[in-house]
């Protein structure tokens, strides 16, 4: 996790009365290792931070968080679909249709370097219901009228 990343999170969590605890991960044998010291920690939750390495393996590891009873968030709507609890960030999608729009451009004449750098517009909630009855939690019904999709 970047430097400013871990620092913005850690003071969001400071500012909720939440205590982080940052375990970082590089391999799949570290993950089951770090799933353990989860567990004894008797931690209530797992943020998992989006991970080029990892994006494979979201199925193994949303098995292996559910296997230990641990609610996971995840910042990738992909996480969500393949059972992580929640997810909460950019749409893809229109990331992707927005990337088409600076390719017109570009395919039309005008400079990359000219072009000015954006950042994501559109945030996505979803929720995967299936994992929540699994780990016997109840989801508000406001924050499923909230969600941009609900996976059932």
């Amino acid at each position: 996790m970047p430097a400013s990343l871990l620092k913005v999170t850690k003071s969001a969590a400071q500012a909720l009365g939440l205590t982080l605890e940052v375990l970082p991960v590089a391999d799949l044998l570290e993950l089951d290792k770090a799933f353990n010291a989860v567990a004894v920690s008797k931690a209530q939750a797992v943020f998992q931070v989006a991970s080029p390495r990892f994006a494979a393996q979201r199925g193994a590891i949303a098995k292996l968080a559910l296997e230990k009873g641990m609610p996971t968030a995840c910042e990738q709507r992909d996480f969500s679909i393949s059972g992580c609890l929640v997810s909460y960030g950019p749409s893809f999608d229109a990331m992707y249709r927005r990337a088409a729009y600076y390719v017109d451009k570009i395919l039309k004449g005008a400079k990359p370097t000219d072009l000015p750098i954006e950042q994501p517009t559109k945030f996505e909630l979803i929720i995967n219901l299936r994992t929540a009855k699994a780990l016997s939690l109840n989801v508000p019904p406001a924050l499923l009228a909230r969600a941009d999709e609900v996976i059932e």
